[in-house]
Order: C-alpha cells, then structure tokens, then sequence
C-alpha cells in the first residue's frame, strides 16, 4: 500500500532533466513537478498580458515532449503546478503533444483558484487550494492532473488521498502528506542542495544532487530517500531544514489541514532514508490565502564603484551631487546602499573597492529613467576620482508588489476539470478552526556553566531562510541535545535583532519547535513589498540565515 512520489521541479527553472531521472532512475509512482512561487506568478501574469493564451510554464512541455512516452508506459502519473494562471490552457497542450506522440494520455485539470476579476487593479489574485482537487481527477483516471495555484504541499496530499480514500475529516494522515510534500516542494533542498554544514561532505556527492521522493503509508507517516545511484544524500539535518524553510509557528495552516510541526518526529531510517512520523493535524481555517501581485510602479538602480581610500568622503560626494540632480523632480522612493566590499593595501583592484548602490523608485517612470541616468553619467567626468559604474542605468523598469488576502473558504468554486470535459466540484471543509498561536513550550535545561570560546553560530546550529511576501523566516537548529539547551536560551529575540541589526525595528516572533531542536524566527517587514519590489540586497532571504550563522557569540567549549 506504500505511495512512493517524487519530485522533478523545486522551481520554474529547475534543472531540465530531473524528469527523465526521476522516471528511469527507480520505482515511483506519482511524480510532483513544482513551478510556482510569489514572483513565478508576477513574470506569468505578465507574460499573459503579451499574449492572452500564455500564462503557464512553458518549460514543461519541453521536459514532458521527451518522457510523456515513459512515464505512460510504466504507469507513473505526473501532477504539476505548471498550469499557473492558464490550466486550463496547459492542459490542452499536454493533449496536443499527447496526440502527436500517438499516446492515448488522459489530462484534468483544477482550476478555480483565479480571482482576478475580483480584485481590481492586480494583475493576477489567486487562491491557494487544496488537494482534493487533484484527487478527484486522479481517481477519475488521469494520468497527467495539471493545476493552478494550488499549495505547494497540495501536489502530494492530493495524490495521498486519492490512493489512500483519505477523507477532510482525516486530519493526521493528511498532516502527514503535508509535511512529506513540504520536504519535497523544493526539489534538491531535500537532498543536500542549500545545506548548511556542506562542507562536511565530499565536494564530489555535491556536484548533482539527485531529487528527493517520499514512500508515504497509509496513516499519513512516510521515508524521505531518493533514488540509488543519485548525488547528494538525505539525513536528519537536510529533512529537518527543508521543514523550516518559508514555514512559520507550530501551526502549518493550509487549506485542507493545518500540521503541527511540533509534533513531527524524524529518525534516520539507514542510508539516505529519514523517517517522518508523529504528525498530529488539525482542521483547516475558515479562510483561503490569496495571492495578490500587482505593479507597484518603476524601478531603476545605478551601483556606484569607490576605490581605494577616502571611500566615505567619495560616498558623502556623490550622494550630494545626485541628491542636487534629481531635486526637481524627486523620485518618491530613494535608498542608499554602501557596501564595504573593499581591503586596505588590497593585491586587486577589485578587492580595493567598495560599491555603493542606490535605487530609486516612482509611479511615474520618466521620475526613475533619464533623470537618474543622465544624472548619473554627467558626473563621469566631474565625480569622485576613479569614478566609474558597474553599468549605466536604463530607462527604468515595473516592479510588482505582492500581498496577501483572505477569503472565505466557501467563496472559492474549486473545480475539477476531467479528461472528458465533466466538472467535478469540490466542496469546502465543513470543519474548520480559526489558528490560535500555540502556547510556547518549556525550555529545556540549561546547560551548566563552563568554558566559553567567541566563535560564529555556524559552528554549532544549521540555518535556513526564506521569504513569504514581505516577511522572511530564519530557521536555526541545532543537532544535538546539548547544542539544543545552549540555543534554546541564547538566541532570544533581543539577541536575534542584536545580530541581525536590520530587524532591531521590526516586529520578530520567536517559535521553539523541540522535536527538531530548533527555533524558527519570522522578521516582518524585512523584504519591504516583497521579492518582485527588491526592496533589500537579498529581496528573498535566502541568505539571511547564513548570515546569522557568520555572527560570533560566547559558545561553550564542549560543544565545539
């Protein structure tokens, strides 16, 4: 009774061939393709205001042109995202190429996720829907389900619960396929990609690391692996930071089921196999997230390079000299960035020089283009000695905002779409419970006093950051017991905004997750408007808990 699904794309843009590896590389079942986050939906939307019959990932249709034959023949069923804000679109596609191939392929579609039309000036607002959706069409027969926006988890709870018969009422099983589609969403991740203690590997296991798949059992619990023979590896640590990526309190709502990530359990199963199991859920809340991306307006940036000394006097000048340019007609939004990249008595020109940005924003994109280029390339001979830029800056370009809205779950007509035309309605969960925050537990106990050596964070805690809209999260987690009762009481949240001096003024949560020995923090506000406004040097928090993981404090000596 095992399902065994795996994953072939963490993103739009993911590695091409990870379908045919996925498909000739082991026993699968289902496999789970993943395009789309905040931004993917922004390029799509815009790709559909072009051309009214785009709005989906193309790319897919290339990697399915060369495997659609194998996946038919050895039975293995593909659902995807891809469909974006044309399922519908994607789905006549994958039956044209179906056709052309000479195979007799059955592709459904869900949609319903659109609400555009209800939210004036977005250019696209959509609803994250469950994976009943998808099991309906699943268990209709078809062999390719293509979908909007559904969640991310959706792809594979969908699959569980038709293989399963889960019904709404199945909380945990249901939990449980959650949280194993949140350790494969992001392709790679899973299975050494992005991973904290890297260099703890031979460089070479690194080079292509192979995509994660989830045997799944029928109360919910599951083994994350991936295929023999595949790059990188699976263990208890890179399971555990693909759980708290993009992720925030215990509770991990969605439209089907909120998971308590509390209660997650892993164990290493052998090489390359993690156990996941213990997953309590609860019932969804009463509402649906809604993903809102509309233009903010438009963008320009020019990034100024200081060399050698006096770089602050040289920052001062031409601070002065483009505030006086654009004094006519001043942009509504004007950052300065000066990065001290630069070394004293530096064996390179580069590594003498220090790079000092600025971008500037405006509704009206004449604000941001030829008064800032012109501005900025006048100084070329009138500036600060070894003026130079590392580009001249253009005409400006659109920058998209995302937000976030909530609608009644029951104002959503989530829509099965089969093969043969037939719609199938998916009716909204009849329980559901409004998220209260989940009281934080008791600390574990300190560790006695001792030793101390000032060394970076890294050194002892794993970390992973993400984005959601303009909010970021930085999960931190330790891999011993021990390491676990030092974190637990030194990183506070005055501690986290003492080492992250951006969040000092924001408002930062703290959650504990003892199960995983980690902490996750959410810093609201950090990312500004969002990725598509690249409000920050790294708009998407990637890498904001590497940074964290680089600050030094007073680690005790046993744990080093």
């Amino acid at each position: 009774m095992t399902l065994r699904i795996g994953n072939f794309s963490g993103f739009y843009g993911d590695r091409s061939d990870a379908l045919r590896e996925m498909l000739t590389g082991g026993e699968v079942d289902v496999l789970t393709g993943d395009y789309l986050a905040e931004l993917t939906m922004l390029i799509l939307a815009r790709d559909r205001l072009k051309d009214p019959s785009a709005g989906y990932a193309r790319t897919f249709l290339r990697q399915l042109e060369e495997t659609l034959g194998t996946a038919h023949e050895r039975g293995v069923r593909i659902v995807t995202n891809a469909g974006g804000l044309n399922p519908a679109g994607l789905a006549d596609a994958v039956r044209a190429l179906a056709g052309r191939l000479g195979l007799p392929v059955r592709v459904a579609h869900v949609e319903g996720d659109d609400l555009t039309a209800r939210h004036p000036g977005s250019l696209a607002a959509h609803a994250y829907l469950g994976g009943f959706g998808i099991a309906e069409c699943l268990r209709a027969g078809a062999d390719v389900v293509v979908t909007g926006r559904v969640t991310d988890a959706a792809l594979v709870t969908g699959p569980a619960a038709a293989h399963f018969g889960w019904k709404p009422a199945d909380h945990d099983r249901l939990a449980g396929a959650v949280v194993a589609g949140h350790v494969l969403e992001c392709g790679a991740q899973a299975t050494g990609g992005n991973y904290a203690f890297f260099t703890e590997r031979d460089p070479r296991e690194l080079r292509r690391p192979g995509f994660p798949l989830a045997e799944i059992h029928p109360d919910g619990s599951c083994v994350v692996t991936k295929h023999p023979g595949t790059g990188g590896f699976v263990d208890v640590g890179t399971v555990t930071a693909q759980l708290l990526y993009e992720t925030g309190g215990a509770r991990y709502a969605g439209p089907d089921v909120t998971a308590r990530l509390d209660t997650v359990r892993l164990t290493q199963d052998g090489p390359d196999r993690v156990r996941i199991e213990g997953v309590r859920g609860e019932a969804p809340p009463p509402t649906l997230k809604v993903g809102r991306n509309r233009l903010g307006g438009f963008r320009n940036e020019v990034v100024f390079v200081l060399t050698g000394l006096d770089i602050e006097a040289k920052a001062a000048l031409v601070r002065e000299q483009m505030s006086d340019a654009l004094a006519a007609s001043p942009p509504v939004d004007v950052r300065w960035d000066l990065a001290r990249t630069d070394r004293p008595d530096a064996d390179t020109e580069e590594t003498a020089s220090a790079l000092l940005r600025l971008v500037v924003r405006d509704p009206d994109q004449q604000k941001v283009g030829r008064v800032l280029s012109g501005a900025a390339i006048e100084l070329a001979l009138a500036g600060y000695p070894g003026f130079h830029v590392m580009a001249p800056p253009g005409k400006g370009s659109p920058y998209g905002v995302f937000e976030d809205v909530y609608v009644p779950q029951g104002d959503v007509g989530h829509v099965a779409v089969l093969d043969d035309g037939r719609r199938i309605t998916v009716d909204p969960p009849h329980d559901t419970a409004v998220l209260d925050d989940v009281p934080p537990p008791a600390p574990p106990e300190p560790l006695p006093p001792g030793p101390t050596v000032r060394a970076p964070l890294g050194r002892v805690v794993g970390a992973r950051s993400g984005d959601k809209g303009g909010n970021a999260n930085v999960g931190v987690w330790a891999r011993t017991d021990d390491a676990w009762r030092w974190l637990a009481h030194e990183l506070t949240v005055e501690r986290f905004r003492e080492l992250i001096p951006e969040a000092r003024e924001l408002p930062v949560t703290r959650h504990a997750l003892p199960n995983l020995r980690a902490l996750n923090f959410v810093v609201e506000g950090i990312l500004g408007e969002g990725v598509a406004a690249q409000a920050r040097f790294d708009p998407q928090a990637k890498a904001l808990g590497e940074w964290l993981r680089s600050r030094h404090a007073d680690i005790p000596e046993v744990l080093l």
